[in-house]
């Protein structure tokens, strides 16, 4: 260990200096011009980048939702489990106090007409009317006939008439998914809301956007979120296509409505079911949109 020690130390000081400064200069050097070349890639790049602009227009969408305001109709498998339930519920069940109360006047009734009957049991009730059970059962039997359940096509729309796919209440049992009529070069197709995306914004914003420009409209909702929870791209009819736009790229947000709007609107839209949207939208779009859409 001792001997490469001595011979450091047996060298000219002013070998050791220059040593050690070529060493310095050599990484300095090396650095400087492996930092140069990573600048002079980057900017090779992004000058390639800004030299060639995209062939895809972007869009934001917005995927608005009513929820169901009432409950379904329950389907023939439902109503036998349903059935089945409350038959194990009552089979498991104590006796109620009502039902208590039911056998203590059989009872009474029974104690009235023996031969051994003696009135003086009766005393303790005096002049107090004795109201029995029955006479309760029937008092509730009457004010459930006066009594009206509330119509299921009732709420937010008086009328609730299943053909009329502009109206927002209708099929209040379902979920509702709002459609909008845009017109793709010379064709009309149905797609959910959207615009283009505008510099300075965020694609959320463009989503809201899109809701807030439909004619004749006055929806409130609520964004489940600032990403996107699907996108579709799609190209130009060839009348249309352009070398610099060959299609666009469909960015998807999914929102709730809130709020009662009008019941009835005349702007170019629908509301429609899951069920519905093959009548409406193409199948590749479909596709796409179909793995966002819940049918509760």
């Amino acid at each position: 260990m001792a001997a490469p020690c001595s011979k450091i130390v047996s060298r000219p000081w002013w070998q050791f200096i220059k040593n050690v400064g070529w060493t310095g200069l050599n990484q300095t050097v090396v650095r400087q011009l492996s930092r140069n070349n990573a600048c002079g890639a980057a900017a090779q790049t992004k000058s390639k980048t800004e030299r060639i602009p995209s062939q895809w227009k972007l869009h934001g969408a917005v995927c608005l939702q009513r929820l169901p305001v009432i409950s379904q109709e329950r389907n023939p498998i439902e109503d036998q489990f349903a059935e089945l339930i409350h038959q194990m519920e009552l089979e498991r069940s104590l006796v109620s106090e009502h039902e208590l109360r039911l056998l203590e006047d059989a009872e009474r009734v029974r104690r009235k007409q023996a031969e051994d009957y003696d009135s003086d049991e009766e005393a303790e009730y005096g002049d107090q009317e004795t109201i029995t059970a029955l006479d309760q059962e029937d008092a509730w039997e009457q004010k459930l006939k006066k009594f009206q359940l509330a119509p299921r096509v009732s709420g937010l729309c008086q009328d609730d008439l299943e053909d009329d796919h502009q109206s927002v209440g209708r099929c209040l049992g379902d979920s509702l998914v709002l459609l909008t009529e845009e017109t793709l070069g010379q064709e009309k197709v149905w797609l959910l809301p959207q615009v283009p995306w505008q510099a300075g914004e965020t694609l959320r914003q463009t989503a809201e956007r899109a809701l807030n420009s439909l004619p004749e409209a006055d929806f409130k909702a609520t964004f489940l979120g600032s990403a996107p929870c699907g996108v579709y791209r799609y190209k130009l009819p060839k009348a249309v296509r352009t070398e610099s736009c060959q299609g666009a790229k469909v960015f998807f947000f999914k929102a709730l409505l809130s709020g009662h709007p009008p019941p009835s609107q005349n702007g170019p839209f629908r509301w429609v079911k899951k069920s519905e949207l093959p009548d409406y939208l193409k199948p590749a779009y479909l596709e796409k949109v179909n793995r966002f859409i819940l049918d509760l």
